[in-house]
């Protein structure tokens, strides 16, 4: 059975011909397999990325299995780790499965006997990593887990999700594209007692007017020459759940006057049909555009604007917020890290305050591509300035050579205290001074932690 994920397997093992042989057979398994000679080289490997199984060989020279069993499960825990050695030697094998090996296989042993104790235990991570996103999927219904920031804009926002979440009200959600509108949108809806019910999204300006009234509406066989069997709209999937109206100032004035009509009776039609449907549903809208200029220049209607702002939420850009950059920098690097499998936990101070400097003008969308492509072309256990887009690390250099020396300070203050997340002795400990002085410094500046 092939993995459903790609599996990364290190083979660790002094003699070339094993270690040739158990990756050409493990490769031909369907896994990506690396080797090393011995216990020094197997722990650099493992300082760069993350190995999902490591096949070790208990008897070799310069470290043993046994000692680079304790410094892996040191290194990387969520490693799982299998000890071979000789039929003569059962007692090492006993005394890795103690020291936290997950299996071990006696030698010699069959080419079948690897792929097994392998599948076997690629199957017993799968089933943790499920239980993980399952968790991580519930915890999500009560915490704000994906809508990361600390920023006074952000901490009002939430407030107004959660006030918002409990009716049943039109809420229309403005912000600069790259915001996160639709994650607002999720998240009250999340957060309503429609939760458990449908979020139906689409976005209107993906469509021609005639396509998005068959993807709202619906349309029965027959209705057009591709309408080749009955076809349910998002209002009707949208029943008991949410409706979420994406780029809502794209319409066209036929199709703002028909939703204008839904909106009101919650009743329709498909196209081609004449029974009328009704649908339970409530509508989040969002969109870039500033849809009062749109009702001066006629292109959006007065009263359709109405029936979508009763709620009004501006999500902020990403300049405006800029305390929260590192902690979604940190958040994406969680995320990227973990799916690429490479050891990065950290982001160094050169490349936060590169991105403190950055207008990003694509907003959080812009960030999380950046943080991803730092990921896939790093090499270090940080993300240095160099695994930045160039545009991020050139950006402001002119600003910053304009500043006087205690803004400089000010700011480079402000940068390991946001980084530290607020602690004064692993802050003062990072600047290099005593925290009497941290004190001192930050009361001159206006900081607090």
């Amino acid at each position: 059975m092939l993995p459903h994920k790609k599996i990364c397997i290190m083979v660790v093992d002094d003699e070339l011909s094993i270690r040739e042989a158990f990756c050409d057979w493990l490769k031909q398994d369907g896994y990506e397999v690396e080797t090393a000679a011995g216990g020094l080289e197997a722990l650099a490997k493992v300082k760069e990325r993350h190995y999902d199984i490591m096949l070790v060989d208990v008897k070799m020279p310069g470290m043993d299995g046994i000692t680079l069993l304790k410094k892996l499960k040191e290194e990387d825990p969520d490693s799982s780790v299998v000890m071979m050695t000789a039929h003569g030697a059962i007692q090492d094998a006993v005394e890795a499965m103690k020291l936290g090996a997950n299996d071990y296989l006696l030698k010699p042993f069959e080419l079948d006997e690897l792929s097994l104790t392998i599948e076997k235990l690629v199957q017993i991570q799968t089933l943790a990593m499920e239980n993980l996103i399952l968790k991580d999927q519930i915890a999500s219904i009560s915490r704000f887990d994906n809508l990361v920031g600390q920023s006074p804009p952000m901490l009002s926002l939430f407030e107004t999700i959660v006030k918002v979440a409990q009716s049943d009200a039109t809420v229309l959600i403005t912000g600069e594209t790259g915001t996160g509108k639709e994650l607002v949108a999720r998240t009250i809806h999340t957060h309503s007692p429609r939760g458990y019910n449908p979020f139906i999204a689409i976005n209107c300006g993906a469509f021609t007017e005639h396509l998005l009234e068959s993807e709202l509406f619906g349309h029965e066989k027959g209705a057009f020459t591709d309408a080749k069997f009955t076809k349910k709209g998002r209002l009707e999937m949208a029943n008991t759940g949410t409706l979420f109206l994406d780029e809502v100032g794209d319409i066209s004035m036929k199709m703002q006057i028909d939703l204008l009509r839904v909106l009101e009776t919650h009743e329709f039609s498909r196209v081609g049909g004449t029974t009328a449907i009704t649908s339970d549903f409530r509508v989040i809208a969002a969109t870039h555009q500033d849809l009062q200029e749109s009702i001066r220049n006629r292109t959006f209607r007065q009263d359709l604007y109405y029936r979508l702002n009763v709620i009004h939420l501006q999500v902020p850009p990403l300049r405006e917020r800029q305390e929260d950059i590192p902690l979604l920098a940190k958040h994406f690097l969680r995320r990227y890290a973990t799916e690429t499998g490479k050891k990065i936990d950290g982001i160094h101070l050169e490349s936060l305050a590169a991105m403190r400097r950055y207008s990003w003008p694509g907003n959080i969308r812009e960030l999380q591509n950046a943080i991803e492509r730092a990921v896939v072309v790093g090499k270090g256990r940080q993300i240095k300035p160099g695994d930045l887009p160039f545009a991020l690390t050139s950006e402001g250099t002119e600003e910053v050579a304009n500043l006087s020396l205690g803004e400089m300070e000010r700011r480079h203050i402000a940068l390991v205290l946001t980084a530290q997340g607020g602690h004064i002795s692993n802050t003062a400990k990072v600047l290099r001074i005593n925290r009497g002085t941290l004190y001192e410094k930050m009361k001159k500046y206006g900081l607090t932690p």
